[in-house]
């Protein structure tokens, strides 16, 4: 038995919805505050799965962990020595686990993280994270399934230049990097919006880093960092959500409490797709047109097109007017989901990293199995713009990503379900 989303379409979705806190900056915050003993509170925390799996994780570490969904508030309670395992049932669960392995080289000299799971998109491998780290002096090895790292002498900073720039390997190295002695620099760090929202809150708690927001990170260490309070920066990637939303089904959709300055080039291709966006000082609104005009677009690490939203862009482009390019420069699994989109009567074609994607005037409900937290919001949205009902299968994977997926549909006017099948 699991559940599933069944949704009746063709759906035009109007209203308001509101954005909350960042799922790929959350995560992250909640490992950062091992790096100071104390009570550390993260406030606009969203509800959903992944954080409760983060929780537990801390909670194995030793930490008092208090999650109140009411408040959207998490407080963080880290003893004077953390563990330093973090078990293989969480980890492979969730990525974002390993972003514990900074913060625990620096706080206790040793971790050991099993080696991750997460979403089926393509490898994601940890050799940025164990390079920068053994150029601070870490010795490494993998047993068992485990990456350990131990620095009895205590880490030291050093120049890094990452190969590419890596979200997961710029956060391990920044946070270990803070109670590292000396300087490190990383450079062609990622510049993500969720990179500066944890550099904001390492220099709250006390940390010396300089170049936020810049490919250039330079962080001096410090013998040690404080507790604080800190409010989760709005997700960019959820915005960007329900602004396709409004793009596929022809839709008008106000997006509350999003940064419109995050996704300047999402906005920029939903105009050339037809859609009218307004921004205003809380947030935007996307007006979409009766039938969209195809996009080309290739993903590419902050500023650049978002990996998480190309899902999207396939599924404007099945019911566009037209043809468009889709080319996929950061994970070369994420096209697994194309295959059952194709389901719905979408015209994909697959070649290397590009998907030249033929618009149809109408989609068709069908079975459908989500593999990862994108392509399962994606392919609801595409059920919405198809004739009769689509069921959506492994929709486990997109509790791990949104906060009230469900009730948000059906304050939208979606005619969607979600039951045990």
């Amino acid at each position: 038995m699991e559940d599933v989303i069944a949704v009746s379409g063709p759906s035009t979705l109007n209203g308001t919805v509101r954005v909350p806190g960042a799922k790929n900056s959350v995560l992250k915050l909640m490992a950062a505050t091992l790096l100071a003993e104390g009570e550390s509170t993260i406030t606009n925390v969203p509800n959903i799965q992944d954080v409760w799996i983060m929780a537990e994780l801390l909670r194995r570490l030793g930490c008092a962990v208090d999650y109140d969904v009411e408040a959207a508030s998490v407080r963080i309670d880290v003893p004077p020595m953390p563990g330093h395992q973090a078990d293989y049932d969480l980890v492979r669960a969730m990525r974002a686990s390993i972003s514990v392995l900074g913060p625990l080289v620096a706080r206790c000299r040793r971790a050991e993280v099993a080696l991750p799971g997460g979403d089926a998109i393509g490898s994601r491998g940890l050799d940025m994270h164990r390079a920068g780290l053994e150029l601070m002096g870490a010795e490494i090895s993998i047993d068992h399934g485990y990456l350990i790292a131990s620095v009895p002498e205590g880490l030291s900073g050093a120049r890094h230049i990452l190969d590419f720039p890596s979200v997961g390997a710029t956060e391990n190295l920044m946070m270990a990097a803070t109670l590292a002695e000396g300087r490190t620099v990383l450079d062609n760090a990622a510049r993500e919006p969720e990179i500066t929202d944890i550099a904001e809150m390492l220099i709250e708690m006390g940390a010396d880093i300089s170049g936020v927001g810049t490919n250039t990170l330079v962080i001096n260490g410090v013998p040690s960092l404080r507790p604080v309070t800190h409010r989760v920066v709005p997700d960019r990637i959820v915005a960007g959500t329900w602004a396709f939303a409004a793009a596929v089904t022809g839709g008008t959709i106000t997006i509350q409490d999003a940064d419109a300055s995050a996704l300047t080039v999402v906005l920029d291709k939903l105009v050339q797709a037809g859609c009218a966006v307004t921004v205003d000082t809380d947030g935007f609104t996307v007006k979409g047109p009766e039938r969209p005009e195809p996009i080309n677009v290739s993903t590419l690490p902050y500023p650049g097109f978002p990996t998480d939203l190309q899902p999207f862009v396939v599924a404007l482009n099945a019911v566009s007017s037209g043809s468009g390019m889709v080319t996929e420069n950061v994970f070369e699994a994420r096209w697994g989901f194309t295959s059952e989109l194709a389901r719905l009567g979408a015209v994909v074609r697959l070649d290397g990293h590009h998907a030249l994607v033929q618009g149809v005037p109408r989609l068709s409900g069908a079975p459908v199995v989500a593999n990862d937290i994108r392509a399962g919001a994606a392919l609801v949205i595409a059920g919405l713009a198809a004739e009769g009902t689509t069921e959506v299968r492994g929709v486990d994977h997109i509790d791990r990503g949104y906060e009230r997926f469900m009730e948000n549909l059906r304050g939208l006017g979606a005619r969607a379900v979600r039951r045990r099948a």
